[in-house]
Parts: C-alpha cells; sequence; structure tokens
C-alpha cells in the first residue's frame, strides 16, 4: 500500500470520533458507537471529497473543529516528540503541535483526493480487562477492489469519561511509533537543533516510508 494511504488511514481512524462523546461502558456500546459513526465518517468523507481543492483553508477550518474536541493532538505530539520533549520551551511544544496537526490534515486531503471508494467494517471492541480506560478496536477498510486493510486504534478515557484516540496500528505498521522514531531520526540528522525539526516537519511527513520506518509488530 502506497505511503499517504498509510497517513490517510490515521486520519481515516480519528476521524471516527467525530460525533458526541461516548462514556465508559461495555464493549458491546462502544462497539455499537464506533460503528454508527463510522458509517457517518464514510458519509463525510464523500461530502467533503472536494473541499480541500476548492477551498484549503476552509478544509484546514473543518477538520480542526471536527477533530479537535476528540482527537488528543497535544498527547499524541508530545509523544511524537518522546525524550526531546523536555528540552522545548512551551512555545515550542505549542507550534509543533499545530505542525503536526497540519500535516495530517494535509496527508488526508491528499489521500482523499486520490482515494477511491471504500467501505469500512468495524469487527470488535476490547476494554483492557487490567485498566478499564484503555480500550482498543478492530476494523478493516474495504476498498473497491476488494483489498482489505486491517487497523487497529487505541482508545483512552480521560477525565471527564471521554474516548479519545491516541495511537492506530495499520496492517501491523504501529503509526505513533514510526513518527517518533522519525522524529528522533530527524533529531540526530540537524544535529540536535530541535527548532530545525519542527519547522521541517511537514517536509518530514511528505517523505516518509512507514513500512521501513518502523518493522512490524
Amino acid at each position: 500500500m502506497v505511503v499517504f494511504a498509510k497517513q490517510f488511514f490515521l486520519i481515516l481512524a480519528a476521524l471516527v470520533f467525530v460525533s458526541a462523546p461516548v462514556q465508559a461502558g461495555p464493549e458491546e456500546d462502544l462497539l455499537e458507537y464506533v460503528d454508527k459513526n463510522t458509517q457517518r465518517l464514510v458519509d463525510k468523507l464523500n461530502e467533503e471529497r472536494g473541499l480541500y481543492e476548492r477551498d484549503p483553508e476552509a478544509f484546514y477550518a473543518s477538520m480542526d473543529k471536527a477533530l479537535s474536541g476528540f482527537v488528543d493532538f497535544r498527547r499524541i505530539a508530545a509523544r511524537v516528540m518522546g525524550r526531546y520533549a523536555r528540552q522545548t520551551t512551551p512555545e515550542q511544544r505549542d507550534e509543533f503541535v499545530v505542525k503536526f496537526k497540519r500535516s495530517l490534515f494535509d496527508s488526508y486531503a491528499q489521500a482523499l483526493v486520490n482515494a477511491d471508494d471504500f467501505s469500512i467494517e468495524v469487527e470488535e471492541a476490547v476494554i483492557n480487562p487490567q485498566d478499564d480506560s484503555r480500550a482498543s478496536v478492530q476494523m478493516e477498510v474495504i476498498s473497491a477492489s476488494g483489498n482489505r486493510y486491517p487497523v487497529t486504534y487505541s482508545m483512552y478515557l480521560n477525565d471527564s469519561g471521554q474516548w479519545m484516540m491516541e495511537n492506530v496500528i495499520v496492517e501491523g505498521v504501529n503509526i505513533g511509533l514510526a513518527f517518533r522514531d522519525r522524529f528522533s531520526q530527524e533529531m540526530e540528522a540537524k544535529r540536535g537543533q530541535i527548532q530545525a525539526v519542527i519547522d521541517g516537519w511537514s517536509d518530514t511527513t511528505k517523505s516518509m516510508n512507514l513500512e521501513k520506518d518502523v518493522g512490524k509488530s
């Protein structure tokens, strides 16, 4: 599968959470919630297929409004920075969150422009028996040609009891780990100049080959 599809599925999984929050509950409730909103997602994608080309800024604003209350971008971005986050100023952390979101929205937009029709089957939702504030959801994205791409996304309950997305695995590739490893590589390449890594993050994500950047897990 091409690289843009990997990044597309990261946003695809995140977009499942564009409707009302769900409170903690058994797996059946979580599965029903995810399945319902996944089908709404497919409709939303079809409706917005041409928005990016017509009005990119409107597209960015729409994505930010839809996702910011349900996807913990700050948490994800901090994990991508890893140990290097301690070297940043609050302003740099804020800047990276913005650039990280924008790079994801760009990847999603480009994938959406090129994507054929697809369907989504949500198969299983499992709440961690050792920690009921963690859950995983198994799904498959099915292309128009019939190819199936397994996707697992990790969720956690925030202090308000709302499920939030925190990571995605696509065909065994841990997307969060891939981004973190690439951030570390860029820090080494730029001799520890973290501002340079932040400034160049959009170009970095465009050049990523996620299947090579992290092994199967």
